[in-house]
């Protein structure tokens, strides 16, 4: 938020902060969120980079259209490995999930 923005806001008597001190989430929660999020971008991009519709992926995974719809959006009902067999159904290697994990790596992951 721009500075200018976050006083004019603070002078009128509002807490300006971020969703995790909103929601008072200690840091390895924030971090867990933010892994979940950048899996469940990674399965979006590569789904449409391959030119797969939400049903295609679903079939390939075992899964069905509705369950890919809630992984692509981060639905916390979607368990991680899910997230993560469907990634290497998508052909993401080991080593490119481990760099998203990292920070090395981002969810658009133009070079595979």
């Amino acid at each position: 938020m721009e500075q200018h923005r976050k006083a004019k806001l603070e002078e009128k008597g509002f807490r300006v902060g971020t969703a995790a001190e909103f929601l008072g989430l200690k840091p390895e929660e924030e971090t867990y969120i933010e892994i979940r999020l950048e899996i469940s971008g990674l399965v979006k991009s590569q789904r449409k980079k391959r030119g797969l519709t939400q049903q295609q992926l679903a079939r390939a995974i075992g899964s069905s259209q509705s369950r890919v719809a809630k992984m692509e959006a981060g639905e916390p009902s979607t368990s991680l490995d899910l997230m993560i067999k469907t990634l290497l159904r998508l052909g993401i290697s080991k080593k490119q999930i481990g760099n998203l994990l990292t920070g090395k790596l981002k969810p658009d992951l133009e070079t595979a």
